[in-house]
C-alpha cells in the first residue's frame, strides 16, 4: 500500500504564467514529483523487505534514497503552495496584507527584507549542482535562516522547518529560462505567496519545543 500520494495542484497550469511557464507546471508536477512520490513508496517497500530477509547489508543506500526522494517529495509539497498568481503574490510581506509577524520575523532575522531577499536569492543560485534555497524557521533560538539544500539534502539544520523553498533543479525552469538560473530566481519573487508562508511561519512558531528539555 502506497503511504505518499502526490498531492494536486493548487491552481491550473497556466496560473503562474508568464513567469513559470504551463508546460514546465504540467512537467514538473505530473513527472518529476510523481517520480519522487514513487520512488519513496518503492524504497519503503524494499526496507521493509530488506528487514524480512534480514538483508542488512543493503539498508544504508536504501536509507540514504528514502532520504532524497521523500526530501524531494517534502519540498516540492511545500513549493507548489508557496507560489500564486502573479496578480496576488510578489512584492513585499507587509503587516497590513496580514502577515505582520512573518515580516518583523524577516527584519529582526535579516536586517531587512531587502537582505533577507539578497540571500535566499544568492543561496538559491549558486546551489552547486542542483538543490533549494530555502527559508527556515530554527526552533531553538526562534529565528529564521536561510539554507542550500544539495539535490534533496545536505547543508540543512536538523529540525528546521521550511517556510519558502526556491527549486534551483534545472527541471524548474530550463525550458523557459535555458542556463539563466538567475533570472529565474529573480522571477520567482514575483509569485511568492506570503500568505502561506505566513501561515507556515505561524505553524512553527506555536509549535513547543521537542528538541530540548526546558530548563
Amino acid at each position: 500500500m502506497s503511504v505518499y500520494t502526490l498531492p494536486e495542484l493548487p491552481y491550473d497550469y497556466s496560473a503562474l504564467a508568464p513567469v513559470i511557464s504551463p508546460e514546465i507546471i504540467e512537467l514538473h508536477h505530473d513527472k518529476h514529483h510523481a517520480a519522487y512520490v514513487k520512488g519513496a513508496n518503492d524504497t519503503l517497500e524494499q526496507l521493509a523487505e530488506a528487514r524480512d530477509k534480514e538483508a542488512w547489508g543493503a539498508i544504508n543506500g536504501l536509507e540514504k534514497n528514502l532520504a532524497f526522494h521523500l526530501s524531494g517529495h517534502i519540498l516540492h509539497s511545500v513549493y507548489w503552495q508557496n507560489m500564486t498568481g502573479p496578480k496576488d503574490g510578489g512584492g513585499e510581506p507587509l503587516a497590513q496584507d496580514g502577515v505582520g509577524e512573518l515580516a518583523d520575523a524577516i527584519t529582526e532575522s535579516f536586517g531587512s527584507f531587502a537582505r533577507f531577499k539578497a540571500q535566499l536569492s544568492k543561496a538559491s543560485a549558486t546551489t552547486q549542482g542542483s538543490g533549494w534555497g530555502v527559508l527556515a524557521h530554527e526552533p531553538l533560538s526562534g529565528r529564521l535562516i536561510v539554507e542550500q539544500v544539495y539535490d534533496h539534502q545536505g547543508n540543512v539544520g536538523q529540525g528546521a522547518t521550511p517556510l519558502l523553498v526556491f527549486d534551483a533543479w534545472e527541471h524548474a525552469f530550463y525550458l523557459q529560462y535555458r542556463n539563466q538560473k538567475v533570472d529565474f530566481i529573480e522571477a520567482m519573487w514575483q509569485v511568492v505567496n506570503w500568505q502561506d508562508v505566513a501561515r507556515r511561519h505561524q505553524a512553527a512558531t506555536s509549535r513547543a519545543d521537542v528538541l530540548l528539555p526546558a530548563p
